[in-house]
Parts: structure tokens; C-alpha cells; sequence
């Protein structure tokens, strides 16, 4: 199975610095960072059948990492 990637620097390659930036000065984004990123995994995981999980885990943990993402997004904006 082909599984799209959805990091941040994949979705928003003109953020780079920002993303950096960010990351290294401002506590709340670095923590919501991570998070993203590690619940991205765990996504990718269950796309890839390597992690069973049922069909409404998958989407409850889709929603809450679409939702992360707009928090980072809009915090990009404001950078």
C-alpha cells in the first residue's frame, strides 16, 4: 500500500524556517510538533498494516492529527 506522507516540512516546504524557528523557541509549538509527528506514525503504521487497528481508530486518530496540524499551520501563519 502506497501511504502519503503528511509532514510538515513535506506540506509546507516554504514554512522551512519558520518550521525551525519555531521549533527551537517556542515551547508549545516544539511539544504540538512532536505530538504531530508521533501520532503521524502511528497513522502510518495502521495504513501500512504493520499495527491493527479498527477503522474508528483510524479516523478518530486522523481528525485529531488533521486538527494538529491546522494548530501548526496557524501558528506558522503568525511566524
Amino acid at each position: 500500500m502506497n501511504v502519503e506522507h503528511h509532514d510538515l516540512h513535506h506540506d509546507f516546504p516554504d514554512m522551512a524556517d519558520q518550521i525551525r524557528e519555531l521549533k527551537m523557541n517556542d515551547r508549545h509549538f516544539a511539544r504540538l510538533f512532536d505530538e504531530y509527528h508521533e501520532l503521524d506514525k502511528e497513522v502510518r503504521k495502521i495504513e501500512e498494516d504493520t499495527t491493527p487497528a479498527s477503522d474508528d481508530t483510524l479516523d478518530a486518530l486522523r481528525l485529531k492529527r488533521v486538527h494538529l496540524k491546522d494548530d501548526l499551520y496557524a501558528m506558522l501563519k503568525e511566524a
